[in-house]
């Protein structure tokens, strides 16, 4: 069967399996109380979401695990280094969810515990990824078809790019829908690659993430009735960093994921220029998703807009091949 198909049948199994068992998980979620707590800073229109149920990630890498273990049947144990990855920043996602909606308030893991945490994940993947035989240390440059070999220095980059992406995805959800729309469109680019060059165990983990973002915006599109929290977001930012990371498309994710570059940097230039100024702000806030709502566009207009932007990106990283 080609790769094509299994991707196709992943995200089927996927998709059908967090469509069904979302809504039945949400009566659990409203029975321990994890209910999502809301900035005080933040957007006033944000308020009314509060005690909305959080941790839906557990449903989207559920779905995923499924998918996966039917297909190793067919394709082996390939996909299990891609799908630890996701487990493992889903695992840290969990865990700072689990500290906000204990103690409620929306502060989890302190800023320094979640990096050592990312750091450690991070370094074991540069150095896994650069001895191993099916990978190595050489990246596909965008545009020219020609690859660079880093050497040695492949292990700070893909150390820094797991770290960046997992934390700018994770960035990227704070409206409804939005973080799971893009990761869908940018995994479709990943996706593609991965049929396009033969890469069965990145076609098969592409379509089973594609299917469980399209699964869960059922019921994460605005108004939203569950959000991913860190537990899907840092789920999905190793998804997509590790599948590139196998392909050895790691530039293309600056492409295809430019909205989550862009979520990060205006986070990145907010901050610095806050402490430089001495309280000046380029933004109204970051990240620039809540710059335009506090500039009177509504949600729906932003996720909109965002989405098609991601889809320009993504048709501009398949010019890029």
């Amino acid at each position: 069967m080609s790769s094509l198909k299994l991707s196709i049948i992943a995200l089927l199994i996927s998709f059908f399996f967090v469509w069904i068992v979302t809504p039945r998980f949400l009566p659990v979620l409203h029975k321990w109380h994890f209910g999502q707590a809301i900035r005080e800073e933040g957007p006033k229109s944000h308020m009314k979401k509060s005690g909305t149920p959080t941790m839906g990630g557990l449903v989207i890498q559920a779905g995923v695990l499924l998918a996966m273990i039917i297909m190793c049947f067919v394709i082996g144990h390939a996909v299990l280094f891609p799908l630890l990855v996701m487990i493992v920043f889903g695992a840290i996602g969990f865990i700072d969810d689990f500290i906000k909606v204990s103690q409620k308030h929306n502060l989890g893991l302190r800023a320094w515990q979640k990096l050592v945490l990312q750091f450690v994940a991070a370094l074991v993947i540069a150095i896994y990824a650069g001895t191993s035989p099916d990978i190595g240390t050489a990246l596909q440059i965008p545009f020219s078809g020609a690859y660079w070999d880093l050497g040695w220095g492949y292990y700070p980059f893909t150390f820094f790019a797991v770290v960046a992406v997992t934390n700018a995805v994770n960035l990227t959800d704070g409206l409804d829908g939005l973080a799971a729309g893009v990761t869908a469109f940018v995994m479709i680019f990943f996706t593609v690659m991965a049929v396009v060059l033969n890469q069965l165990n990145c076609a098969v983990f592409g379509g089973a993430i594609i299917g469980a973002c399209l699964g869960f915006l059922r019921y994460n599109s605005n108004p939203a009735n569950i959000f991913m929290g860190d537990t899907g977001s840092m789920a999905l930012g190793g998804a997509v960093i590790v599948i590139a990371i196998i392909m050895r498309l790691q530039l293309f994710v600056l492409i295809a994921g430019l909205l989550y570059v862009v979520e990060a940097m205006s986070v990145v230039l907010q901050v610095s220029y806050f402490k430089i100024t001495h309280g000046k702000r380029i933004f109204r806030m970051a990240p620039i998703h809540h710059h335009f709502e506090l500039k009177g566009w509504s949600e729906t207009r932003v996720v909109t807009v965002f989405w098609v932007v991601s889809i320009i990106c993504v048709c501009i990283a398949f010019l890029a091949v």
